[in-house]
């Protein structure tokens, strides 16, 4: 199966670019002289026996296992695994060493020539307006539409970056149902929900005993999903003393369950997500530089909805689609639907989402919910519109529960806007607690730009 590996995005060009760094190994002494091998995955492994190896050399005087070529940051690695006859770089027998464009690899009466070569492809934005669960006409999205479609048939790591709510898990969905991993499982894992304690075994499983509680065996997301695809969401929360272990999952396909001593391979496809900047991450300390380069073999950023306004009518009226089929996308007025255009949307499409979904479910104009807030929100209030209809049939729990969501999303948009999105200036000026502040900010998908003031 292809691999992309080392992918440089050129968005400044027209069409964008990916530019992919492969490798080949090229049969130059022995029976299969002349055969070509493309290097697929970050392990290859070479020898004798059919059921352990990417390369079978038919060759009595080469090992079952002779040895393995394993791609790291520095480059591509050759090492010996044990082999009878052991293996030679350019001449000289070797444990392990970096290879070089030409290097001849010789094991047993066999000889192998490794050559890197780039593949040039161009990204031409689709002509869909739809891909998978995803809806778009601007051209970032059918740019992202046209990359996820060049992509999505090959094993490639794939690093997707963007604001809360800009749909990133669909991606990676879209991602795995057009590949020919699409019928095998997509599992889910998302690093910042699951307790510090827990999430390793999550990740990797665990024994029976491995720890307090384990009371039998239990397969992670890794082993769940060999054949499949794992879905990473919020990386960037992962604790660097996980980090390594993430990284021979990647490196080596291999992993060890909690508390267990047997290595497991899987052979899966690793999408990850994050909002978080990892390159700033990388630079701070607080994400491993190595694991940085493993994900980011093709990254992809997810726009936020407000540099994509002319997708909010198709995205409505997907989600109208959807959640309303019976009152069709005629159910909003075209007061409605400016109301909707103007908003910021900081919660992104998961907020557009929330609002018409909630609209729907209390039988209220979703353009309630996102009414503009005054005069940009630089005045000292702000005060919710005018003319609150009540509904009948709905008790006064639910009728006060809807304006309550309604005026704290309104005022805390209200309120971050107003602090330049300083989180722990909002909380001070509103006399709330700051892990409270954050809470509802979650709850509403409303982001902040940090704790930090300007001095």
């Amino acid at each position: 199966m292809e691999h992309l590996t080392g992918t440089r995005i050129r968005r400044e060009a027209t069409p964008a670019t990916v530019n992919l760094r492969r490798c080949k190994l090229v049969v130059i002494k022995g029976a299969q002289r002349g055969t070509e091998f493309v290097i697929a995955g970050d392990v290859f492994r070479v020898g004798k026996a059919p059921d352990a190896n990417d390369l079978v050399l038919g060759d009595e005087t080469v090992s079952r296992v002779h040895f393995e070529i394993m791609r790291d940051a520095k480059g591509y690695l050759v090492r010996d695994l044990k082999s009878t006859n052991g293996t030679f770089l350019d001449g000289a027998e070797v444990k392990e060493a970096y290879l070089r464009a030409g290097s001849v690899i010789a094991a047993g009466s066999c000889e192998l020539k490794f050559t890197p070569f780039e593949e040039r492809i161009e990204i031409l934005p689709s002509e869909k307006e739809q891909l998978g669960e995803m809806v778009g006409k601007s051209p970032a999205m059918r740019e992202i539409f046209g990359l996820v479609e060049k992509i999505a048939p090959t094993d490639a790591t794939v690093l997707i970056e963007g604001e809360t709510g800009t749909g990133k898990d669909m991606i990676a969905r879209t991602l795995h149902l057009l590949s020919p991993r699409g019928e095998a499982p997509f599992i889910v894992v998302d690093c910042g929900a699951v307790a510090g304690t827990l999430i390793e075994s999550e990740l990797f499983g665990h024994e029976k005993g491995a720890f307090t509680g384990a009371v039998a065996a239990r397969q992670g997301a890794f082993e769940l999903a060999s054949g499949g695809t794992v879905f990473l969401d919020e990386l960037g929360e992962l604790s660097l003393d996980l980090q390594p272990k993430l990284l021979r999952v990647l490196e080596q396909r291999e992993l060890r369950r909690v508390g267990g001593t047997k290595t497991i391979k899987v052979d899966l496809r690793v999408i990850a997500a994050t909002r978080k900047d990892l390159r700033s991450e990388v630079e701070k300390g607080k994400f491993r530089e190595d694991l940085y380069f493993r994900l980011n073999v093709v990254p992809i950023t997810a726009p936020p909805l407000r540099e994509r306004r002319e997708d909010i009518p198709l995205l409505i009226d997907h989600m109208l689609t959807k959640l309303a089929p019976s009152n069709g996308t005629s159910a909003l007025s075209e007061t409605t639907r400016a109301a909707l255009m103007a908003h910021d949307w900081p919660g992104n499409v998961r907020e557009l989402r929330n609002v018409i979904e909630r609209a729907l479910a209390l039988g209220a104009d979703p353009g309630m919910l996102v009414a503009p807030l005054g005069d940009g929100g630089n005045n000292r209030g702000a005060q919710l519109r005018d003319g609150i209809e009540f509904e009948p049939g709905v008790s006064f729990r639910d009728t006060k529960e809807k304006w309550t969501e309604l005026f704290e999303r309104r005022y805390l948009t209200w309120l971050i806007k107003r602090a330049d999105g300083n989180i722990s200036k909002a909380a001070r000026d509103a006399d709330m607690d700051r892990k409270y502040l954050h809470k509802l900010l979650r709850k509403y998908g409303i982001t902040g730009g940090g704790d930090d003031e300007d001095n």
